[in-house]
C-alpha cells in the first residue's frame, strides 16, 4: 500500500488542488482551486524548482560569480546571466 501524501499549493499554501493532466515528460500537473495556479509536484530540470531563482540573486548579491552558483545549483551559466538579466530589467522597470 503506497502511504498518502498531503500536496500544498506552493503559491497560496492552500489544499484544495485539481489534478490537471500530465506534462510531455510524464509529470503530474495540479491546478489549485484557490488561487487558480498551475504548477506540477516534480521538475526534470534543477532551473524550474521552486526558490532557484532567489537563491541565484542572492548567490550574486553576496559576491559568488556566475560560473561558482552554477556549479553550485547544477545549472548553466547561461542560465544563471538569463536569470539575472531579466531580475535587473523588472527591478529597473519597478523603481520608475
Amino acid at each position: 500500500m503506497i502511504p498518502f501524501e498531503e500536496i500544498h499549493c506552493p503559491y497560496c499554501k492552500g489544499d484544495q488542488l485539481q489534478k490537471n493532466g500530465k506534462n510531455i515528460n510524464g509529470c503530474q500537473r495540479c491546478r489549485c482551486n484557490l488561487c487558480k495556479k498551475y504548477f506540477q509536484r516534480e521538475y526534470r530540470y534543477n532551473t524550474y524548482k521552486q526558490g532557484v531563482k532567489e537563491k541565484i540573486i542572492e548567490m550574486t548579491l553576496n559576491g559568488s560569480v556566475v560560473r561558482d552558483a552554477g556549479r553550485v545549483l547544477q545549472i548553466s551559466k547561461n542560465t544563471v546571466v538569463a536569470v539575472l538579466k531579466k531580475n535587473a530589467k523588472n527591478q529597473s522597470v519597478l523603481s520608475e
